[in-house]
């Protein structure tokens, strides 16, 4: 298993229709490279998912969970969504500069 760590800011999306707000974290650079060949490649035993979606495991902090990233056509990178328990437990908020490691 590959890890890769980056350090990005943590940013809300919210759609005008609905009231809840989505936190992400933009992966880009050799990070996101890493993560295209490793879902291209079928390192993942669940392989690409909805959306090009890819299974990774990641670490903020003392906090680790498994989730997947998605495609992000504006960087070129990956979207990893940063749910309110990790930000919660770990103290982040939007703006933050978040260290994540992805595990592949």
């Amino acid at each position: 298993m590959d890890d890769f760590t980056v350090t990005t800011p943590l940013w809300r999306w919210q759609s005008a229709t609905a009231p809840a707000a989505w936190y992400f974290v933009t992966i880009a650079g050799d990070v996101a490279d890493a993560i295209r060949v490793a879902a291209i490649s079928g390192q993942w035993l669940d392989g690409r998912k909805g959306f090009g979606s890819a299974r990774v495991d990641v670490q903020i902090g003392d906090t680790r969970w498994k989730t997947s990233v998605f495609p992000h056509r504006e960087s070129g990178g990956w979207l990893l969504p940063i749910k309110a328990a990790v930000r919660k437990a770990e103290g982040i908020a939007e703006g933050d500069a978040v260290t994540v490691t992805v595990s592949l």
